[in-house]
């Protein structure tokens, strides 16, 4: 189940929940409504990893926990904050540059989710516990059109 508070803000923070699962499609769907048609492909990769990583290695896919997320999209920047119901895990000081360098090989697999975070993100932190991601983005340059086609001007 997923659960959004309306009437839905696009101004203001808004939260979603929804029961820890691997089926992701209508979350990233209304994650990436207010987000340009030219960046969602990267958005969406990227906010996969982060929901995956919640879901299935905070929550254990424990159907009873739950993944809130909180988004704020506006014309200079998204952000979105994933937190789950896990222990948290231990993050490095330092952003993950290659998976080989963090990572045992026998567990390199689990490294790449946190490669493509750091690539896609401007900005990647977890809390203390670790079981809260903070990730924003940056809007560069897009067009007009692609703003006002978005809802945004």
């Amino acid at each position: 189940m997923i659960a959004i508070p309306f009437p839905w803000n696009r101004r203001k923070w808004s939260t979603l929940s929804f029961a820890s699962t691997l089926y992701l499609k209508p979350i990233l769907d209304l994650l990436l409504t207010e987000i340009p048609l030219s960046c969602r492909p990267e958005i969406r990769l990227g906010l996969q990893e982060a929901l995956v990583n919640a879901a299935k290695h905070g929550n254990k896919l424990d159907p009873s926990k739950t993944v809130v997320v909180e988004f704020h999209v506006t014309p200079q920047e998204y952000s979105w904050i994933i937190t789950d119901e896990g222990l948290g895990f231990t993050t490095q000081a330092k952003p993950v540059q290659s998976v080989e360098d963090t990572f045992p090989p026998e567990e390199a697999e689990n490294g790449r989710g946190l490669c493509i975070l750091y690539e896609i993100f401007d900005n990647v932190h977890w809390d203390r516990q670790g079981n809260q991601l903070t990730l924003y983005k940056q809007v560069k340059e897009f067009r007009k059109t692609e703003l006002i086609a978005a809802g945004m001007l």
